[in-house]
């Protein structure tokens, strides 16, 4: 049975904007009929994930986010993603507030992860997200080590999102490569995108559109085709291969 998958967006534009994409061009459709009934909510005014987490801002994210799942059920919604690593922090009492499924991205993530025998990964991502440690429980329950980068490394990630990304300015590639250089060196098999600003650097730059990087919009992505009834097309091998779902 197909289902209205509603996207909780918005946080950040850029990267909704992706994901309705990638739904889009991964989506076995011939017509139009064929492809998912989306509902898209893109509260841009959401106060920022990661200033909460850190305690530099005491607006709560949470009440905006019910607001709009709340807003996407009542449309329709039979099931909802969140393009938004760092919003994942709230997941658990959001999720019990829905009355409908909200995938996961990170837990699906690490189950990819584990499904490709990947033994060690190194998670590029907001310092919210580094800070809540969501990818390390569950990585850890996976029992895939986790390679900490340095505050130096975190903060030229943190900058490539803050400061360019999400500004729409260029990233330093180089700078990016370097440090997955770095990493790699220091065991990581695979590096996970983990913050979806992050997933536009694989779309537009070939450097990072290597098995090296698990892009964790695109594992969203195949999971929500997935459950709403459709089929997924024309992912990286492996992730066409795995049942997410």
């Amino acid at each position: 049975m197909n289902k209205t998958l509603g996207i909780l967006g918005g946080l950040g534009p850029m990267s909704s904007v992706y994901f309705y994409e990638l739904l889009t061009t991964h989506t076995k459709a011939e017509r139009d009929q064929e492809h998912l009934n989306i509902l898209l909510s893109s509260l841009a005014e959401t106060p920022d994930r990661t200033e909460f987490i850190l305690g530099t801002s005491y607006k709560d994210p949470t009440p905006y986010m019910l607001g709009e799942v709340s807003k996407l059920v009542g449309a329709g919604a039979d099931v909802i993603a969140i393009p938004c690593n760092t919003a994942h922090f709230f997941y658990e009492n959001i999720s019990i507030a829905s009355p409908v499924p909200i995938i996961n991205i990170i837990f699906q993530t690490v189950r990819f992860c584990k499904y490709s025998d990947i033994k060690s990964v190194a998670v590029l991502a907001t310092e919210g997200t580094v800070r809540s440690g969501s990818y390390d429980r569950l990585l850890e329950m996976a029992g895939i080590s986790h390679v900490s980068l340095t505050p130096e490394e975190q903060a030229t990630v943190s900058e490539t999102i803050y400061d360019h990304i999400k500004r729409g300015l260029p990233p330093d590639i180089q700078k990016l490569v370097s440090l997955s250089d770095a990493l790699k060196a220091r065991g990581a098999e695979a590096l996970i995108l983990g913050c979806t600003e992050l997933s536009l650097i694989r779309k537009n730059f070939s450097e990072f559109q290597t098995d090296l990087y698990i892009d964790s919009l695109e594992v969203l992505a195949a999971s929500a085709i997935r459950l709403c009834g459709k089929e997924p097309i024309n992912f990286p091998k492996k992730l066409q291969e795995f049942k997410l779902i």
